[in-house]
């Protein structure tokens, strides 16, 4: 079944890495790109979206924060947060949250990983 991904990154490059890599693994899935907290969030707001790819660092807002934003408006949405800051608090805060939490640079397997998780997750909710 296809599905519709969001993927928030302030960085141009990095949303053409994560389409690059969707594109291989889940080629049938819409992508919406977002490139900070504030348009997602509208994204989010105006359209249905199932899954969400969060940078961590971005201005503004955060990507932990973001995640806690878009709990509280899809609190099922399965969501992941990507970061080369890896470091226990930000894991711990993201698990918390309800997100994965996903190294960068993102790697294939890590992302099809998430993607087949979230796949199973909307399928429970949808049964």
């Amino acid at each position: 079944m296809a599905y519709r991904i969001l993927i928030v990154d302030d960085s141009k490059l990095a949303r053409m890495a994560v389409a690059k890599a969707m594109n291989n693994l889940r080629p049938d899935w819409t992508r919406v790109e977002a490139g900070d907290a504030a348009e997602a969030l509208a994204l989010v707001r105006q359209q249905e979206i199932d899954v969400a790819l969060l940078d961590f660092n971005m201005p503004g807002r955060d990507g932990l924060g973001l995640a806690g934003d878009l709990r509280a408006l899809r609190p099922d949405m399965p969501l992941a947060v990507i970061s080369a800051n890896v470091q226990h608090e930000i894991v711990t805060r993201a698990q918390e949250i309800g997100a994965q939490f996903l190294p960068k640079p993102l790697t294939e397997q890590a992302l099809a990983a998430f993607l087949q998780d979230a796949e199973q997750r909307i399928g429970a909710a949808g049964e």
